[in-house]
């Protein structure tokens, strides 16, 4: 049993990352004064960080939560099904990841609304910002 939750735990640790690409992307809206608590123009969270830590009280469901939606990464479905299975053990680590997947979810969701949508787009030209 040990093993399974070690296996689990690795397995699990690590969901949902940002690339060097969007990392540095991250920077530069950030150095502009644009972050995911304070954006610019229409851009709105995806995800709710409180929320999906929340719903992962539950079996899994805060998994699901990040699955689907705008932003949604199917992966999470696969968590959600382990996450399920192991419960309520599953708690110590799925609450705490769901949390911080959602952040990462919603960096991710501002960088692809900032970089390709055109009301994004729009946003920065209007707040004078430049991305390289």
């Amino acid at each position: 049993m040990k093993k399974t939750l070690l296996i689990s735990f690795l397995f699990l640790s690590a969901c949902t990352h940002l690339s060097g690409i969007e990392e540095d992307r991250i920077r530069q809206l950030e150095a502009q004064g644009i972050t995911i608590d304070h954006p610019t123009g229409h851009y709105s969270k995806p995800a709710s960080v409180g929320g999906a830590a929340a719903l992962n009280l539950l079996p899994g469901i805060g998994n699901f939560y990040l699955g689907t939606g705008n932003g949604g990464q199917s992966v999470h479905w696969l968590y959600g099904f382990v996450n399920l299975l192991l419960w309520p053990i599953s708690i110590l680590w799925s609450v705490p990841e769901a949390a911080i997947d959602a952040n990462t979810i919603n960096k991710k969701e501002m960088i692809y609304y900032y970089i390709y949508d055109k009301q994004g787009q729009k946003d920065l030209k209007t707040a004078h910002v430049v991305l390289d």
